[in-house]
C-alpha cells in the first residue's frame, strides 16, 4: 500500500488552512502523511496550523530559517516526503475527498504512468465553488512537441518521487512557473494520466500568488519553462522555425507555438489522445 506525501508550502495562509486541514482528513485513502514548511511566515501561521494538527503524528511541520520562495521550499518538501507519491496542495485551497484514491488507483494499475492530474474547482474566498474551468483534458503522451500551452496539465497533480528523483529536479531559482517546471520534466519520464474528476478545490482572493500583480510575470516564467524543455529535448527547429541558442525574450518562445493553435494540429492532436486512450 503505497504511501502518499501531501506536500504544502506555507507563507502567510495559515488564517485559511481549516478548510485545507478538513479536506484531507476526509480522505478515503487513509495511507497518508503531510508535510507542512513554512517560508518565515510574518502573521500567526504557525500558531494556526500548530493549533489544528496538534499531536498528529500523520502532520510534519518544518520552518525555514530564512524566507526562501517557493521553489526553494517546494523543492525541500520533496526532499522530506516519505512516500512513494507527492502531490501539493496550497494551505489555502483544498481537495475532494477522492483526491488522493483516485490518483493512487492510477498508479497501481499503471507503472508507466508517471504523473496524474485531475479538474479543478474555482471557489470564492470561503472555498465554496464558483465554476469549473475547462482547461484540464488528456494531453498526448510522448510527444518532444508538447509544452502544456495552453495549459491542461493542472490541479491536482500527483507524481512518482522515485521519477523525480531522475529529473533535474524542481528549478529552486523560479518563483513563478515552477510547477509548470516540474510538470514538463516528469511528462519526459513516462506517462501522464488525466483524472476526470474535479479533485482540487481552488480558492481565489486577493492574495493568491497567481491573482493579482504576479500575473503578467507567469506568462515571462512560463516562456522561460518552456525554452528550458527544448533545450532538454535537444530540439533545434520546431515547425520549420529555429529554436535560438539563448533566451531572449518570451513573444519569441511562444511564436514557435503558434502553428499548435490551428484547426489541423488540434485534430490530429485530438485523435493521437484517442488512439492512445484506446489502446492503454
Amino acid at each position: 500500500m503505497m504511501t502518499f506525501s501531501i506536500l504544502i508550502a506555507n507563507y502567510n495562509n495559515g488564517k485559511f488552512f481549516k478548510n485545507c486541514y478538513d479536506s484531507i482528513i476526509s480522505q478515503k485513502y487513509t495511507n497518508w502523511e503531510v508535510i507542512i514548511l513554512d517560508d518565515c511566515s510574518t502573521d500567526n501561521s504557525l500558531e494556526l496550523i500548530n493549533g489544528l494538527i496538534k499531536d498528529d503524528s500523520r502532520f510534519k511541520l518544518f520552518e525555514n530559517e530564512v524566507n526562501c520562495g517557493v521553489g526553494i521550499t517546494k523543492a525541500k518538501l520533496i526532499e522530506l516526503a516519505n512516500g512513494e507519491i507527492c502531490g501539493f496542495v496550497d494551505p489555502d485551497d483544498g481537495i475532494s475527498p477522492d483526491a488522493l484514491l483516485s490518483s493512487i488507483t492510477v498508479f497501481t494499475k499503471s507503472k508507466d504512468v508517471v504523473l496524474t492530474y485531475s479538474k479543478f474547482v474555482k471557489c470564492d474566498d470561503n472555498l465554496q465553488p464558483l465554476e469549473i474551468p475547462k482547461l484540464a483534458m488528456q494531453v498526448p503522451n510522448g510527444d518532444p512537441y508538447f509544452f502544456n500551452c495552453p495549459v491542461h496539465i493542472v490541479h491536482f497533480v500527483s507524481f512518482r518521487k522515485d521519477v523525480y528523483l531522475q529529473t533535474e529536479k524542481m528549478n529552486t531559482i523560479m518563483r513563478i512557473a515552477e510547477d509548470q517546471d516540474l510538470y514538463l520534466k516528469m511528462y519526459e519520464k513516462g506517462k501522464v494520466k488525466f483524472i476526470n474528476e474535479n479533485n482540487y478545490l481552488y480558492r481565489t482572493h486577493s492574495g493568491g500568488i497567481s491573482q493579482n500583480e504576479n500575473r503578467p510575470k507567469s506568462r515571462e516564467y512560463f516562456a522561460q519553462v518552456i525554452f528550458n524543455a527544448m533545450k532538454r529535448r535537444k530540439l533545434t527547429t520546431i515547425n520549420g522555425k529555429k529554436v535560438p541558442e539563448t533566451y531572449t525574450n518570451s513573444k519569441e518562445i511562444y511564436n514557435l507555438l503558434d502553428y499548435q493553435t490551428s484547426i489541423f494540429y488540434r485534430f490530429k492532436k485530438k485523435l493521437k489522445i484517442l488512439i492512445q486512450t484506446a489502446f492503454s
